[in-house]
């Protein structure tokens, strides 16, 4: 099944150079792709009806992301999610990162992988992106080189990462698109069934940071196990709505690509099926969205307005040494690869 692959300039990133957008097109997915962060700015699917819809939250224009503080669509790192008070300690040496979430460091930091210009090249059924982050680049030890390619096979989009590093560094790569199977226009999740294949979720602090216990979902509002109806669900989940960590496998399974989950919306018929060879997923509901942010077509996006599925290791793994290793030492290939599988029932 062939995929068009075809490439336009979109954008200036002032400092940085021109921005291109990237198309992957199947009979049945059709996704676009910037070099500004990597970011995935549209996915378009059809639904029960065959009328396509767009279903990631994103910009309509390149002044969108530039100013953008909620990684719509974007790859984040050097290490996604959060690093408990920006600090951890590395082969005797303590290291300070910038502090941008609460006490904590969240994505990378001030500019992350998000806010960088990727280079990018035409491969079979995609586009292989990459980014050179130097020694020191938001306080993190070691030049690492990153590529990331997106390839589109049926109605299969596939992310594969990998890295390599001068020195011992942590790493967490993964893409940060929020999704609604409705439409990137539609009001809420509330109508989503969501079902996540795992066993155990990371309790966390006041702060969002874990706190050591790695806890069973049974007989929880965390249990995702069976399909449940998110808008119900979500008003049994303490604090504002879903914005934890599950645990795919545990610390010393080898690497696999796994299911992860699986999201249906009955009345357009769309589903969503994630699978990974990452260690867990942060199922995050926009609890932060709040109306302030003007996406695609003048929408306001707000609260629930859709979720997240971010396929990545366990939060602040660097301080936690009983979570799955998060380090990439000088010799070492990072890599895992993430499918999102959108199809219609």
């Amino acid at each position: 099944m062939v995929t068009a692959v075809t490439q336009v300039l979109w954008g200036e990133a002032p400092g940085q150079g021109p921005v291109d957008l990237w198309r992957l097109e199947s009979p049945h997915v059709k996704v676009e792709v910037l070099t500004l962060g990597a970011t995935l700015r549209s996915v378009l699917c059809r639904g029960r009806d065959q009328q396509w819809a767009d279903v990631v939250l994103g910009y309509s224009d390149i002044h969108g992301y530039l100013s953008d503080k909620r990684y719509l669509g974007s790859v984040v790192g050097r290490v996604a999610n959060r690093i408990a008070k920006g600090r951890f300690v590395l082969e005797g040496k303590e290291y300070q990162l910038d502090i941008n979430n609460g006490p904590n460091a969240l994505h990378g930091g001030l500019q992350g992988f998000n806010k960088a210009l990727w280079k990018a090249s035409a491969v079979e059924g995609g586009v292989q992106l990459s980014h050179t982050s130097p020694d020191g680049d938001q306080g993190y030890p070691g030049e690492v080189q990153v590529t990331l390619t997106y390839t589109l096979q049926g109605e299969t989009l596939t992310a594969e990462y990998q890295a390599r590093s001068t020195k011992t560094t942590p790493i967490n790569l993964t893409n940060h698109s929020y999704f609604n199977l409705a439409g990137q226009a539609a009001d809420n999740v509330y109508e989503h069934e969501v079902s996540i294949s795992a066993e155990c979720y990371l309790p966390v602090d006041d702060n969002s940071i874990p706190t050591g216990e790695v806890r069973p979902v049974e007989g929880t509002p965390f249990d995702l196990r069976k399909p449940i109806l998110l808008g119900p669900r979500l008003k049994a989940v303490p604090g504002p709505g879903f914005d934890h960590n599950y645990c795919l496998c545990s610390r010393d399974e080898p690497w696999a690509e796994r299911p992860a989950a699986r999201v249906y919306h009955a009345a357009s018929g769309r589903v969503l099926e994630v699978t990974t060879s990452q260690e867990g997923l942060q199922f995050y509901t926009a609890n932060y969205l709040d109306g302030s942010v003007t996406g695609k077509d003048g929408v306001k996006y707000g609260k629930h307005s859709s979720f997240c599925l971010e396929t990545q290791n366990w939060p602040d793994a660097v301080n936690q040494t009983s979570f799955p290793n998060c380090l990439l030492r000088p010799g070492e290939l990072y890599r895992h690869v993430t499918h999102y599988t959108f199809t219609c029932c």
